[in-house]
């Protein structure tokens, strides 16, 4: 009995190692290592996962300090349905709560950071039955001025805004340009021609057929040679040709006979 016993244990013993029995807690992942300029906010983000489902109503979250230098831990921030941000300390009024229960989030924001502030934060999650497991660390060092790695990335960062609307603006511009000519090509294709235009008239100008009655009129005067009375007058439209002789020629040819 004892040897089977042993070798029962054994293989138990082989399992575990191998990880097929491993027991599943809380497993908490953090960013690690941060920097922070002195005097800005930092958020210090940590994540859970539980292998029970998740109940706000007795999830818990607490966040430790440990300074650089010799000293006691310290506790920074805890939450239970509610934050309850430290009420003493050099947390005081630094802490906010950035976090969300059913999002498996424990993140909180410490405001305006100081110097004091460098050392290692620690993010401790409990969800009954899940209260077991390893804790979250980031280790938070304050500086003067961004490193040059961080304004090298914020540098790249907004060059890379900046080329982007750049090119996104020069896309438009050529869209646009496309479909002018191809609309003004599709326009000729379809032998659009434009309207022809209208002959402009001089207003003062009209038809010579309605224009009669902007000549005057020619009057002319006749006296009979015979008597030496003015006979009435004869008005000739100058428009129309002379077709007829004078008569007194014809007249005089037959007194002559």
């Amino acid at each position: 009995m004892c040897v089977k016993g042993l070798c029962f244990l054994t293989v138990l013993t082989g399992l575990a190692a191998s990880g097929v029995l491993q027991v599943s807690g809380m497993r908490i992942y953090t960013s690690g290592n941060m920097e922070a300029v002195n005097g800005t906010d930092v958020r210090l983000k940590c994540t859970f996962e539980s292998s029970a489902p998740i109940n706000p109503s007795h999830t818990v979250v607490s966040w430790t300090f440990r300074p650089l230098k010799p000293g006691r831990e310290e506790s920074v921030f805890h939450y239970q349905q509610r934050p309850y941000p430290p009420i003493d300390g050099i947390f005081r009024k630094r802490i906010l709560w950035a976090g969300d229960i059913m999002g498996r989030d424990a993140s909180i924001i410490i405001r305006e950071v100081k110097f004091t502030y460098n050392g290692t934060f620690f993010c401790h999650v409990k969800n009954p039955p899940d209260v077991h497991g390893a804790v979250g660390e980031i280790r938070l060092r304050v500086v003067t001025t961004a490193s040059f790695s961080e304004l090298l990335f914020l540098a790249l960062a907004i060059g890379g805004g900046i080329t982007a609307v750049v090119v996104l603006l020069i896309i438009i511009v050529s869209c646009r340009r496309c479909k002018r000519k191809r609309e003004r090509h599709e326009g000729l294709e379809h032998g659009h021609e434009e309207a022809p235009r209208k002959e402009r008239k001089d207003p003062t100008a009209c038809h010579p057929s309605r224009a009669v009655h902007l000549y005057l009129s020619e009057t002319s005067i006749e006296i009979d040679s015979s008597d030496g009375m003015i006979s009435e007058a004869s008005t000739k439209d100058p428009s129309s040709s002379e077709e007829e002789a004078p008569s007194s020629d014809d007249d005089g040819g037959d007194d002559s006979d």
